[in-house]
């Protein structure tokens, strides 16, 4: 509100602030604004994720619609979280010496299907990305549980002795 009186009032300080400063700044919703964003965010990722499955199975184009359906739901599903702790604080969460693995490799694998998919047109390499987009999202996930990724590592090892 400060800033829209310095500009009407013709005091148009540039203040020097990067992106992620402005996007935090932008971010003052009130609690029931963050969690119906996040809702809306979240189950239009998740119904993206279902439509691709469903697509999957269309002749010829199927595998792609897919990779882009699927990968368009985790990209929704990621970015809903940032409705419940703002941009800034999110992108620290996931750049974190636990979760930047991940998130890099998830990125990595977003990316990855979307070449695949458009540009190399190869459905194979979509489909592979897709699956390791889903173990990133899904390691990056665990993370944020107390304990769930030793957990997990302790119940494999159990199984492979």
């Amino acid at each position: 509100m400060d800033k829209l009186k310095k500009v009407l009032s013709g005091q148009d300080g540039n203040d020097d602030l990067n992106v992620l400063q402005a996007a935090n700044e932008a971010s003052t919703l009130g609690w029931g604004t963050r969690v119906k964003g996040f809702l809306a965010c979240f189950v239009s990722g998740v119904l993206c994720s279902i439509l691709g499955t469903c697509l999957l199975w269309v002749p010829r184009s199927g595998l792609t619609l897919f990779a882009v359906f699927y990968s368009l739901g985790n990209i929704a599903s990621l970015l809903s979280t940032m409705f419940l702790m703002g941009p800034l604080k999110q992108l620290k969460r996931m750049c974190d010496k636990s979760r930047a693995l991940a998130t890099g490799i998830m990125i990595t694998c977003l990316v990855l299907t979307f070449c695949a998919a458009f540009w190399w047109k190869n459905k194979g390499l979509a489909l592979l990305f897709c699956i390791l987009q889903f173990l990133a999202f899904t390691w990056y996930s665990l993370s944020y549980i107390p304990f769930a990724r030793d957990a997990i590592i302790k119940l494999f090892s159990a199984c492979f002795k």
